[in-house]
């Protein structure tokens, strides 16, 4: 081990908190061997990355055997990161959103193919037909942040926090025209699922975040999962950090990020973003069914095949592969699990320019060596 590693290993034991501590909901924990195969990988990336605070879990036989935080959750307060630090979820709130949309339609109380405007009347008509089916697979046409013109409904609201309510939320993106015929084409858009939680919401009967708790955080045992709201007074709470101009660490200013709802409005911390791939790798949360049409590839108007599923990337890679990343500018995350051979890896950290696939490829390659 260098000079150079020891310190960094050191560093991080003391900013640590592992899967061996009665913080976390490990059964069998991975062997010894492994697990420090896979420290010193993880900490080997975090370093070159220059990442300030980050967490992981790993499932093996469908048995959370790993979950361990690294770093600080508030550099300049010197608050170490712990498995029970909140990171936002970013963009991987969006299969929790796919989810909750299909438990509805298995209970036939939302039909994928119908038009979104029979449960949310309130979004506009476009100049073509936008289904639920359309949201879930990036087909909508609806624009993101900055790939096309973005048109807001102008009005004013009685109260503060108007965009708790994810159809009111609809007014910062809903007069936006479609960048293309909904079916056609691929372009990713967290504002099509801050609509598809609308869809949800009207279509399930009562608000998107509670039927996101009842149906998905409780079954999976999930306590810590929670909207985005403003945070500054909340215990555990990680600060994000960025890359400014002159390539320094530094940290970002508080924002909410709930008016994403579906879209990338959730938070939670390690253990319950392992408990929740831990829930879909053992189809806790839809029927067999349901689960294998949801994470079945889906294909253009023409029958071009993509690579999405029903809110989830899926491709064959030794069996079938599930995944999502997330990305703001405090955060980004990533989950891939393999369902067939019932293992995964879940990673969190409070950097926006984190490269996420480069820790789970390290924590994969880890857990193969001899």
């Amino acid at each position: 081990m260098t000079a150079r590693h020891s310190q960094l290993a050191c560093f991080f034991f003391v900013a640590s908190a592992s899967c061996a501590t009665a913080q976390s909901p490990a059964r069998k924990p991975l062997e010894e061997k492994r697990a420090a195969a896979v420290d010193a990988a993880i900490m080997a990336e975090l370093q070159k990355q220059g990442i300030v605070g980050a967490a992981v879990g790993i499932l093996q036989n469908n048995e959370i055997v790993y979950l361990k935080a690294y770093g600080f959750e508030n550099r300049e307060k010197k608050t170490p990161a712990t498995v029970q630090t909140i990171f936002n979820w970013a963009s991987n709130s969006k299969p929790l959103a796919a989810v909750a949309a299909m438990q509805l339609v298995e209970k036939n109380q939302l039909d994928l193919d119908a038009d979104v405007r029979r449960y949310v009347p309130e979004f506009p008509a476009k100049d073509h037909t936008i289904t639920t089916r359309h949201l879930l697979t990036h087909q909508s046409g609806i624009p993101h942040y900055t790939n096309g013109k973005v048109i807001p409904t102008q009005r004013n609201y009685d109260h503060k926090r108007p965009f708790a309510d994810p159809v009111i939320a609809l007014d910062r993106f809903n007069q936006s025209p479609l960048l293309f015929t909904p079916g056609t084409k691929v372009s990713y858009s967290t504002y099509a699922y801050i609509l598809l939680s609308a869809v949800i919401q009207k279509a399930g009967k009562s608000p998107f975040r509670t039927q996101v708790e009842q149906r998905i955080a409780k079954p999976a045992g999930m306590t810590s999962l929670q909207l985005d709201v403003e945070y500054s007074q909340q215990p555990h709470w990680s600060i994000g950090y960025v890359k400014n101009r002159q390539g320094e660490v530094v940290a970002t200013r508080d924002e909410a990020n709930d008016w994403k709802h579906g879209g990338g409005g959730f938070k939670s911390n390690i253990a319950d973003f392992a408990r929740w791939a831990q829930a879909l790798n053992a189809g806790k949360l839809l029927s067999h069914d349901m689960q294998r049409e949801t994470w079945s590839v889906q294909s253009l108007a023409d029958g071009t095949k993509t690579s999405w599923g029903l809110g989830f990337t899926v491709e064959d890679q030794n069996g079938l592969k599930v995944s999502h990343n997330g990305k703001q500018d405090e955060v980004t995350t990533r989950m891939v699990l393999y369902p067939q051979s019932r293992h995964g890896v879940v990673f969190m950290c409070n950097c926006g320019f984190g490269e996420v696939g480069a820790i789970t490829t390290a924590v994969y390659k880890a857990l193969s060596s001899k």
